[in-house]
């Protein structure tokens, strides 16, 4: 590696903070830039030392994780979000994962796995442990049925296509989707494909908007 990953550690509990720190302090790829004890000094030391990763925890005073991440985002699109939590709650991961974050790590993950997600965030994976996958997969499959049912009818589509434009609508990327599927990059692409051409839609907005309009029916 040319050069260590940069990492910022956004945590309201010190002492949980300076431990993490230590073991990644471990790891001779990666340099821990700073700690910040809200979100709102998270933003600003993201804007003052140019981390590559942030590990943010949602709660936290004065800003919390899911508002910061969506700033930083904003300011620094290339810098990559872990949200780091002990909350696995369906909400903050959706909240989370839709303002830009890369991906999702409890507070009880091993040192080894804490590291290999941040070289993996870092090389532009999405972090999904296999339980909170699963959360994201049973939160998009509780649609109304009736909506199910519209989309199905109107584009003919099948039931996975069906579950997968939901996740469409609701704003899910199309690596989201593989990973919280289990499906591979390429299946999802394929898939969404064929969703896009049963809608006679060219881009993903416009398959957006055609779905709006038959739900609300």
């Amino acid at each position: 590696m040319e050069r260590k990953i940069r990492v910022l550690l956004a945590d309201d509990q010190s002492i949980l903070a300076d431990g993490i720190k230590s073991v990644l302090s471990s790891c001779p790829d990666i340099e821990v830039v700073g700690i910040a004890s809200d979100g709102f000094e998270a933003l600003t030391m993201t804007d003052g030392c140019s981390p590559d990763v942030v590990l943010m925890d949602i709660r936290m005073p004065n800003m919390n994780g899911v508002i910061a991440t969506q700033e930083v985002k904003r300011r620094h699109p290339d810098v990559k979000v872990l949200i780091l939590t002990t909350f696995d709650d369906s909400d903050y991961i959706l909240n989370a994962i839709n303002n830009g974050a890369s991906g999702y790590l409890l507070k009880d993950t091993s040192s080894a796995a804490l590291i290999d997600a941040i070289k993996n965030a870092y090389a532009g994976d999405t972090i999904l442990p296999a339980k909170i996958a699963r959360r994201i997969a049973d939160a998009a499959r509780m649609v109304s049925s009736d909506r199910e049912i519209k989309l199905r009818r109107s584009f003919g589509l099948s039931e996975r296509e069906v579950e997968i434009a939901v996740m469409i609508y609701e704003g899910f990327t199309n690596k989201q989707i593989a990973s919280a599927l289990k499906l591979t990059d390429g299946t999802a692409r394929n898939y969404i494909s064929s969703i896009y051409e049963k809608m006679g839609a060219s881009s993903r907005s416009e398959a957006t908007e055609k779905m709006k309009e038959v739900i609300s029916q």
